[in-house]
Order: C-alpha cells, then sequence, then structure tokens
C-alpha cells in the first residue's frame, strides 16, 4: 500500500508509522530481539499493521546521559529512547518535562517497548495542541494504512 525504500546495504523500510506505547506493548514480535524486523499491532476488528519504524511522541520523564536513554511517556504508559546521545539536534529534546516526538526503529516490545532514535524533536511550544491530536493522528494513520 506504501512505497519503502531501499538504501544500499540495508533491508526495505516502509516509513515510520505512528503508534502508542500500549500498542507496541501488546504487539507481536516479528524478529529476534535488535534484528529490526519490528513487530505486529492489532488494530481490532481482525485488522493488524506490521511496524518497524515507528513515530512516538511523549514527555520525557528522566534522562539517562550515560546510558544514552530517555524515558518517555505518552497517554497508554512510558516507553524508553536509546540512541540519543547521536541524534542531531536531539539535545535540546533531552529535559525532563519536555514534550518530544521520536522516530525510531523497534528494538524491543515488551515489558517495555524500546525504540533506537533516528530522530526527534522538541514540541513542547504547542504541547497541549500536540497532546490532545496525537491519538487522532494515530488512529488516522492507521486506518489508512491496515
Amino acid at each position: 500500500m506504501y512505497k519503502t525504500e531501499k538504501t544500499t546495504g540495508e533491508k526495505k523500510r516502509p516509513p515510520p508509522v505512528k503508534v502508542l506505547s500500549g500498542q507496541l506493548r501488546t504487539a507481536e514480535s516479528r524478529g529476534t530481539a535488535d534484528s529490526g524486523d519490528g513487530c505486529v499491532i492489532r488494530l481490532g476488528r481482525g485488522r493488524s499493521l506490521p511496524v518497524s519504524l515507528v513515530w512516538m511522541q511523549g514527555t520525557v520523564l528522566e534522562v539517562q546521559l550515560d546510558r544514552d536513554t530517555v524515558l518517555l511517556m505518552d497517554e497508554t504508559g512510558t516507553f524508553a529512547v536509546q540512541g540519543v546521545n547521536n541524534i542531531p539536534k536531539g539535545k535540546p529534546c533531552l529535559s525532563q518535562g519536555k514534550y518530544v516526538m521520536v522516530m525510531g526503529v523497534i528494538q524491543a516490545t515488551s515489558p517495555e517497548p524500546v525504540i533506537r532514535a533516528v530522530k526527534m524533536a522538541d514540541l513542547s511550544e504547542l504541547a497541549a495542541l500536540h497532546r490532545r491530536m496525537w491519538k487522532l493522528e494515530v488512529e488516522d494513520l492507521q486506518q489508512v494504512l491496515a
């Protein structure tokens, strides 16, 4: 349904899918840990959606620069983001209380989702609007893709 880009030496990967941490927590794995194969999320009414590259949003709860990790929380729970020290322009996002978006590759789904960051951006300036719209954006995109 959507095109995938192929770069030399990498697997084909579809564009990021907007997801909630709760969806990843209950997803079925499609490969081994750290394989980057992602998972399948259940959307209801017998529909499912394979995902490996995700777009998530949440509030920064804890920053652990020594572990290259940040803990975020969306309306369905917490999730960890790894590799934050290597994200271009990611440093401004790494403060407790900031509302951020992160795009990344799924590393684990259980017991807590873990994402390896590819991109981060600070959405704090319009956080109230982004928070209100996020669940609707997730549902809308998933309906289109499933």
